[in-house]
């Protein structure tokens, strides 16, 4: 059997498998990068949805519902910054993972005191990533509804 034929069976699983899966924004200008990482993170049993773009990222977060979102720090369009502080206006629940390639501690240490869950620099191991993945889902805050008030 094929890896790809696999990765499909094995992502079939169970109705409360799919619902438990981390639902994951992966924002980064570098569409090589993101692909491949997003990739990884999908056979690892995140359900990833990629935007290239600040505004991509965006619009999916308007329209879409994310646990954790990975946000690169520098981007062409609007810096990651810009990014986090429009994502938490829209959805204050949203863990957040800054990257950055670019050694910037001062705007990661920015992003922290804007609310975002952590950074880590690129490139960062795979491990490393999926463990604080996995740490900014289970502190998320649980979103009250109508019913729970």
């Amino acid at each position: 059997m094929t890896e790809e034929k696999q990765d499909q069976v094995s992502d079939e699983g169970t109705d409360s498998r799919k619902k438990d899966r981390i639902r994951l924004l992966l924002v980064d200008d570098e569409v090589a990068y993101a692909d491949v990482l997003s990739n990884r993170l999908g056979k690892r049993g995140f359900e990833v949805h990629k935007a290239y773009t600040s505004p991509e990222a965006l619009l999916l977060l308007r329209t879409q519902t994310f646990d954790v979102a990975v946000l690169d720090l520098k981007m062409p369009d609007m810096d990651g910054i810009e990014v986090l502080k429009i994502a938490k206006k829209e959805d204050p629940n949203l863990q957040v993972i800054m990257l950055t390639g670019h050694g910037s501690a001062a705007a990661c240490e920015q992003g922290l005191a804007l609310g975002a869950f952590d950074y880590l620099m690129k490139p960062c191991e795979l491990d490393t990533l999926v463990e604080k993945i996995h740490e900014a889902f289970e502190q998320k805050p649980a979103v009250q509804t109508d019913m729970d008030v």
